[in-house]
C-alpha cells in the first residue's frame, strides 16, 4: 500500500500511477510506476534509509515521516524478496518488487 500511496502523492493531479504483476518462474514481481516528479539520481542510494526524505519541506506539506519505504524494503527482505527503484527525471518512477511465490 505504501508504494502505491507514495506514487499517488507524487504525481501531479490528472496525472497516471499503473500497477502492474506478474510471474517469473517461483518469483511474483508487482511494479508500482508513476509519472510524476521522479527521484533524483543522487538520492536513490538513500530512499531506503529511515527517516530519510528526498525534499523534507515537500515531504512535511505531503505528510510522511521517512519511515515508508524503509519499512517496505524492511518487510520484503524478511520474506526473502527484493525491491528497487528506477527513476528518471522528469517521466516518473518505477519500484519493482519481486517476492517468492509459496
Amino acid at each position: 500500500m505504501n508504494l502505491m500511496e507514495n506514487a499517488i502523492k507524487y504525481t501531479p493531479t490528472g496525472g497516471t500511477v499503473e500497477i502492474k504483476a506478474c510471474s517469473i518462474k517461483e518469483i511474483i514481481y508487482i511494479e508500482v510506476i508513476d509519472h510524476g516528479i521522479s527521484i533524483p539520481q543522487e538520492h536513490l542510494p538513500f530512499i531506503f534509509q529511515r527517516f530519510y526524505r528526498v525534499d523534507d519541506s515537500r515531504s512535511r506539506s505531503q505528510g510522511g515521516t521517512g519511515l515508508g519505504l524503509s519499512l517496505c524494503k524492511w518487510i520484503i527482505e524478511a520474506h526473502k524478496g527484493t525491491i528497487e527503484v528506477q527513476s528518471k527525471l522528469g517521466e516518473g518512477t518505477r519500484v519493482i518488487a519481486g517476492l517468492l511465490a509459496r
